[in-house]
């Protein structure tokens, strides 16, 4: 009964998005602002709707009623609550009615937000345009990817699975459910999936706005401005997600690292890497009337590989541990992806005229020229991570040969492009809007680096002979200190004129200014995940051994004692629990067991590796159990510095936090 009530509701969803758009197609016609009102509102009662079947399949997963093929699928009497929830994003369907829930979430979000704004001739193209995409992934979960599809058997004993019963079958009601895939019971996936696909969906928003802005002729800034907080809580979601998932990673598949450079990784890292150039592009637009194309161009790009890594990711085109099998779904993604591209090339040639922007850039030396210098880095970095994904497709589709590129070439590649953003980021407090000179750049910027040197020299006398590490501490430090000095310069001021105390002025300058000084945050953070990422690259080491138990090992200033190999069956569960008990004890006499396993999963016959983990500010001493058989085997990495990176990423999301956090009356009076 459930179950037909929730496909009905997702049906009545399919049914109301097309009155969406009929209703606001006609109201745009006829200009009756009621038909308008009215489709904006149904577009709410959608979200209601698909709302309600959510929970109808939440409802089938609890009450663990395996005779549904998706429950069947990711459920089992064994799993805990928590994960029960979660496993509604563990599958394909599941996932896939899950993105569709948030899309329609965010969507009647953004009409009630905006339901004052004064860009009353886009809101009807807004609306076909959300409502659109929103069909689209209705049509794939209801007659594609259906979580509500039942199982049922032949007379002969073939299994099939469907929503209707099919002929001479005969329904099957399992007593036991295969439960969620053992590499998915991990903390990180709790979050990591809503996170990425928050960020995902709510870039529709921004790119609804920019499409309507096209069609209509709207060009004007005012799109910008209604859009650009959309833009950064979805790049928000979009970086929380890219983390949580490195640290899954980190954490479960046991390989010692947080970013493989797998393909689906890529998938969810372009668009962050577009969204990241567009919210630095809306800056010169605000400020100086430029880049008016370059807005246009990364926002509907961003969405465009959305859509592009969501396909890549859903019809096993990938092979990727992050990826979903192969599916059914591939031909409709493909005119979804098709549609957009071609929507958005085709407003972008029709209006790239009226695109051109009445500022201009009047110096090499000012603050607008090294924001275009960072768009386009960003965008090679984009290109580069698009060929590579691209390419084992093409080569396999034209020569029948699946050729890849390798994590090598990503960093040969990206690497010194993003190192040339490190030194953009640390100079461009040093610019100014408008024109500028070397003249006037280059006295402030050599005193700071050579400030900044101190660091690299330090790591010089310490041993350290890598020119790439060397180089990235100058870049880094230089950051660090021209951010510092120029938030205390410009405190002081304030205190000096208002004869505040300083602390007082520091305070208000922030609250005056969140966007700023949120930024400021961010770039932060930013250095202290690339810390983490420099230590990693250049510095960590790696052994592997046999151990027999009581036999020692030192390795990068620890000695490991293997004491025992135990196996534990996990009560009230499938799971055998293979654990090492390792004595370590520090260079300084410090002392702590660490207990790498192997968890095997009977049922699925699937294993998954837990590393041993000792952390600290220096690093992490990392052990896995890699076999047992004939004798214990284990791979043992240190890591230096890897927690700044996830020190980092916390301190990024308060920047951007920050940054969003809207100002309040008076602060806005001040700002004016």
């Amino acid at each position: 009964m459930i179950a037909n009530v929730g496909f009905g509701l997702l049906f009545i969803a399919f049914l109301t998005c097309l009155y969406v758009i009929i209703t606001a197609i006609y109201g745009m016609r006829t200009r009756a602002q009621a038909f308008i009102d009215s489709a904006r509102l149904a577009a709410i009662v959608n979200f209601g709707l698909i709302t309600l079947a959510v929970l109808g399949l939440w409802s089938l997963m609890l009450r663990e009623q395996y005779q549904y093929t998706y429950v069947f699928r990711v459920i089992n009497h064994e799993m805990p609550l928590i994960l029960k929830i979660t496993a509604l994003w563990g599958g394909q369907a599941g996932s896939l009615l899950f993105w569709v829930w948030l899309l329609s979430g965010v969507t009647a979000l953004s009409f009630l937000w905006s339901r004052h704004t004064q860009l009353a001739e886009l809101t009807p193209w807004v609306i076909i345009l959300t409502m659109g995409v929103q069909i689209f992934f209705l049509f794939m979960v209801l007659f594609f990817e259906n979580p509500f599809e039942r199982i049922w058997i032949t007379t002969s004993g073939t299994v099939v699975t469907s929503f209707i019963q099919p002929a001479g079958t005969y329904p099957v009601f399992p007593t036991k459910g295969m439960g969620l895939n053992p590499l998915l019971r991990h903390f990180g996936m709790v979050l990591h999936p809503p996170l990425l696909y928050l960020g995902f969906v709510t870039f529709l928003v921004p790119f609804a706005y920019a499409a309507a802005s096209l069609i209509t002729g709207r060009l004007e800034g005012a799109w910008l401005h209604l859009t650009r907080r959309w833009a950064l809580l979805g790049w928000l979601f979009l970086s929380a997600g890219l983390v949580l998932g490195s640290r899954w990673s980190y954490d479960v598949l046991g390989w010692g690292g947080y970013w493989g450079w797998d393909p689906v990784e890529i998938a969810a890292l372009m668009p962050w890497l577009t969204s990241t150039a567009f919210l630095h592009s809306v800056v010169v637009q605000e400020r100086r009337d430029l880049f008016k194309r370059w807005n246009y161009v990364l926002i509907l790009a961003t969405f465009c590989l959305v859509i592009l890594g969501t396909f890549l990711t859903r019809t096993g085109v990938l092979s990727s541990v992050h990826a979903f099998a192969e599916s059914s779904v591939g031909p409709i993604f493909f005119v979804l992806i098709g549609l957009l591209f071609c929507l958005s090339l085709g407003l972008l040639l029709w209006r790239w005229n009226a695109l051109q922007g009445s500022g201009e850039i009047r110096s090499f030396f000012s603050r607008e020229s090294f924001f275009l210098f960072n768009n386009i880095i960003f965008l090679c970095i984009t290109l580069i991570c698009l060929t590579g994904v691209i390419f084992p497709i093409l080569s396999q589709t034209l020569t029948g040969q699946k050729v890849t590129v390798g994590p090598e070439w990503y960093k040969a590649t990206t690497g010194p492009l993003f190192a040339l953003l490190l030194l953009l980021m640390g100079v461009v407090p040093l610019t100014i809007w408008g024109a500028s000179t070397a003249k006037r750049l280059w006295p402030r910027l050599w005193k700071l680096a050579a400030v900044s040197l101190v660091a690299p020299l330090a790591f010089f006398v310490l041993g350290v002979r890598s020119w790439g590490a060397l180089i990235a501490a100058e870049l880094l430090t230089l950051a660090v200190v021209i951010l510092v000095v120029d938030f205390f310069t410009v405190s002081r001021a304030r205190s000096r004129n208002n004869g505040e105390r300083w602390l007082a002025a520091a305070w208000h300058l922030i609250r005056q200014n969140h966007s700023r000084y949120g930024g400021y945050l961010v770039h932060l953070g930013v250095v202290c995940m690339a810390v983490g990422i420099v230590g990693m690259e250049f510095f960590q080491t790696q052994t592997q051994v046999s151990l027999n138990e009581g036999q020692d090992l030192t390795f990068a200033g620890y000695t490991l004692r293997f004491e025992r190999l135990l196996q534990l069956q996990e009560q009230n569960s499938d799971r055998l629990l293979t654990e090492a008990q390792i004595d370590v004890t520090s260079a300084e006499g410090r002392t702590l067991q660490i207990v790498p396993r192997i968890d095997t999963y009977q049922t699925q016959q699937t294993s998954v590796t837990v590393p041993g983990v000792w952390s600290s500010a220096a690093g992490d001493l990392y052990v896995v159990l890699v076999e047992i058989d004939p004798q214990p085997v284990f791979r043992v990495f240190f890591n230096p510095l890897v927690n700044w990176l996830w020190g980092g990423a916390i301190i990024l999301a308060l920047g951007g936090l920050l940054a969003f956090w809207p100002a309040t009356r008076s602060t806005r009076e001040q700002a004016s």
